[in-house]
């Protein structure tokens, strides 16, 4: 299959905390991420930081484009517990489809990376719709 500048991904974080769990559609370019209300990724758990983590949306060489996740907030100040991916604790990591992020205790998120037109919703050419013949309807 080749790839063609049209096929963009769509990024996708699922996260679960002590509120249970959601998905977020991934399309803006920064996004903070913790457990004050003012973030735009809100984690409900105590063990998170007020401004825990940052996602900022970067470009590839390819047209196509990556998140980056990087401990703490803009302005380098780092998290009080830091963050795991995949296990390992790290400062920034750019991630890729099914990276796990682990916030702390009952906080985390997994990132999931997919190809748009896999789910743009539109019936390929092949669909046959064949409608119902006026003899194949029972009339009482």
């Amino acid at each position: 299959m080749s790839s063609s500048s049209d096929s963009r991904l769509t990024s996708i974080l699922i996260v679960e905390d002590s509120q249970g769990r959601r998905e977020i559609s991934l399309d803006s370019s920064v996004y903070s991420i913790g457990r004050d209300p003012k973030c735009d990724i809100r984690l409900a758990s105590q063990f998170v930081s007020r401004h825990h983590a940052t996602l900022v949306q970067l470009p590839k060489d390819n047209q196509t484009d990556y998140y980056r996740i990087v401990d703490g907030n803009l302005k380098g100040k780092p998290s009080a517990n830091g963050m795991l991916i995949n296990g390992r604790k790290v400062q920034a990591h750019d991630l890729a489809n099914e990276d796990e992020i682990v916030f702390g205790p009952q906080a985390r998120a997994i990132f999931y990376q997919l190809e748009r037109d896999t789910f743009s919703g539109v019936a390929p050419d092949e669909f046959d719709i064949t409608l119902i013949s006026p003899n194949m309807v029972d009339e009482e």
